[in-house]
């Protein structure tokens, strides 16, 4: 008897305990930015429940996501962890973490006794473990749900995906007369068309919140259920996704709390907050308003309930982006952006594969070779700058670049000063190539995150003070690059050599130094050296060296794919060794093998792996 009444006793605090928290529903969509929204101040959006949803809840209006595309995104979301901390920043890369240390947040609310689900987009990015594991489900019964609470359930909407954004853009049901173009781009048909086209895709996607939000209600879930809605990241047209200017990072999110929750609430219903927001900080806000546990190693802050954390900046940050070698930071309060920009030498809009598929890209694109653009629009096509400072509160389309500004130099001192310590705060491991860092964590036996972690394997603070020395361009760092030259270690060699690049032209170079290194045991030194001497008149040595390194299957070898194409003096030097390359990353190589024709022509079968691999 005492038993039995012990059990009822137990169940009804289980009960009351589940009563006492929160239900979630995450609705996330992909790739739009807070342009396409109607509340977020965009005219001519067609987005009726999200607008409606923001007049129930509370509207954040800077809210920012930590890479300006997909799997480095949801990477971060499901660990708490930013994607550059653990190495798994690059776009699909699937790099392995330290599981037995970081959990996924399911995990964390499953322990809490919450029933967690997923529908059904994961896309971690992550190596070691299924992305589909952690969670109880991955499709969503209203009818059963109610026997399941307290639940965390994420319905993705991929309506408004890039992907939506092709095919034909005529006859569209938005009017392209009825279009707000940013200023970057120009003012032409298939531009317009295009944002037309993509208004219908979001109205569709807007049409899948609307529909769970109408579940909820039927089932009678909404008055114990948390709403959150926001985008993966921002996007669509071409300079948004996967840059780091408000375009590419600047999300809508919505948050609607019942009356049950209301001590929930950070203000009343219909409120627009300027509360900063990134998205490192949702990870441990979820966790914190179910009463789960919030591990010490979370990067981010609690931006909501009684544990509520102030931001004083956001991070956003950009390496590979599939077959295109890049590397970027920036930075931001509620008005200024400071991007940094570690490969100055690599042209905004480099030729993507997925990317051009969009009319509007290929239109613009066109519109610039025939001489049509101006100094804003024509920009994207042109070298750009080492730093870049914008004043986002007038700019919002980030094209007055106000770096060389006396007037912001403070500014651009402070977030460039705050950058420097976040990178030494998360150990940032994008300082060197990625394949660099794969080789080192590779042959240590140690995840990237376990690696840059341990200063005698990957030294964050050498390594940051030897990238800024290299992008100074100043010609009195030239016997410190000299003395980097013949370092021990091969990431302090990289940014010497790097160094030496950007000086060519400024000041007489000592060749020989840079001749020595095409011999080195990085083959991104090598690499690079081969890439001063091509500039310097000494195109045979530098071929020689891409192309053994090519033919060998390198590590390097999508770099060297890269900077042919970025020099833009022709393959035919390279072909056979592009050819003959076996060194796959992940099948970009073979991306870059079909851009520049240089495929096999029996090798149909990896033409089809990387179409396949182009429907992202």
């Amino acid at each position: 008897m005492k038993y039995t009444i012990a059990l009822i006793l137990a169940s009804l605090a289980s009960v009351a305990t589940a009563a006492d928290r929160p239900n979630i529903l995450w609705l996330t969509s992909e790739d739009n930015s807070v342009d396409w929204i109607g509340c977020y101040g965009n005219p001519h959006a067609d987005t009726p429940n999200i607008d409606k949803l923001a007049t129930e809840g509370v509207q954040y209006m800077h809210c920012y996501a930590n890479v300006p595309v997909c799997a480095p995104t949801r990477s971060t979301w499901i660990t708490g962890v930013y994607a550059l901390s653990m190495g798994t920043h690059p776009m699909r890369s699937r790099y392995p973490i330290p599981h037995d240390t970081i959990k996924y947040y399911p995990d964390l609310l499953k322990k809490a006794g919450y029933y967690v689900g997923n529908v059904t987009k994961t896309d971690y990015n992550i190596g070691g473990r299924e992305d589909g594991e952690a969670w109880d489900t991955n499709k969503v019964d209203w009818s059963e749900l109610p026997q399941k609470q307290p639940f965390f359930m994420v319905i993705n909407s991929t309506k408004s995906h890039e992907s939506s954004a092709f095919g034909d853009v005529n006859n569209t049901t938005h009017s392209p007369d009825d279009v707000r173009l940013a200023k970057y781009h120009p003012d032409i048909p298939d531009i317009r068309k295009n944002y037309a086209h993509y208004h219908d895709q979001v109205k569709k996607m807007d049409a899948d919140i609307g529909k769970a939000l109408a579940d909820l209600k039927k089932n009678g879930l909404a008055e114990n259920t948390i709403v959150v809605y926001n985008s993966d990241h921002g996007g669509v047209m071409p300079r948004s996704k996967r840059f780091l200017y408000d375009s590419g990072t600047h999300c809508p999110l919505i948050i609607r709390i019942p009356d049950q929750f209301k001590h929930l609430r950070p203000a009343e219903p219909g409120t627009k907050l300027d509360t900063l927001v990134s998205f490192i900080d949702m990870t441990k806000t979820w966790l914190s308003l179910c009463g789960a546990e919030t591990p010490d190693y979370l990067q981010g802050k609690t931006f909501l309930g009684p544990h509520a954390e102030p931001r004083e900046y956001h991070v956003s940050f950009r390496g590979r982006m599939d077959e295109r070698s890049e590397n970027a930071r920036a930075i931001r309060d509620k008005k200024f952006l400071y991007i940094r920009n570690y490969m100055p030498y690599v042209p905004w809009g480099q030729h993507l594969n997925y990317l051009w598929t969009m009319k509007a890209t290929q239109a613009w694109e066109q519109y610039d070779k025939e001489g049509k653009t101006d100094a804003i629009t024509g920009a994207f096509f042109q070298p750009k700058a080492f730093e870049e400072f914008y004043d986002t509160s007038v700019d919002p389309d980030n094209v007055n670049n106000l770096a060389g500004d006396p007037q912001y130099a403070k500014e651009l001192a402070r977030l460039s000063k705050a950058l420097d310590a976040w990178q030494l705060e998360v150990f940032d491991s994008g300082l060197l190539p990625e394949t660099e860092v794969v080789k080192r964590s590779e042959e240590c036996g140690k995840t990237i995150y376990e690696m840059v972690r341990d200063p005698a394997l990957y030294d964050v603070k050498a390594l940051q003070a030897a990238s800024a020395l290299a992008l100074q361009h100043d010609p009195a760092n030239l016997p410190t690059l000299y003395k980097n030259l013949d370092a021990a270690d091969a990431g302090l060699r990289y940014w010497a050599v790097v160094g030496c690049f950007h000086l060519q032209g400024k000041t007489p170079l000592d060749l020989e130094r840079i001749r020595k290194r095409l011999n080195d045991d990085s083959d991104h030194v090598r690499v690079m050296a081969a890439w001063v001497l091509y500039r310097a008149g000494d195109k045979e040595a530098a071929q020689a060296c891409w192309n053994d390194l090519l033919r060998s299957g390198s590590y390097a070898s999508l770099e060297i794919f890269n900077i042919v194409d970025w020099i833009g003096e022709g393959i035919e030097p390279y072909a056979a060794a592009m050819k003959a390359c076996t060194f796959s990353h992940d099948g970009y190589v073979g991306r870059m093998q079909e851009y520049l024709g240089v495929t096999a022509e029996d090798d149909g079968q990896q033409k089809k792996k990387n179409r396949k691999k182009n429907a992202q």
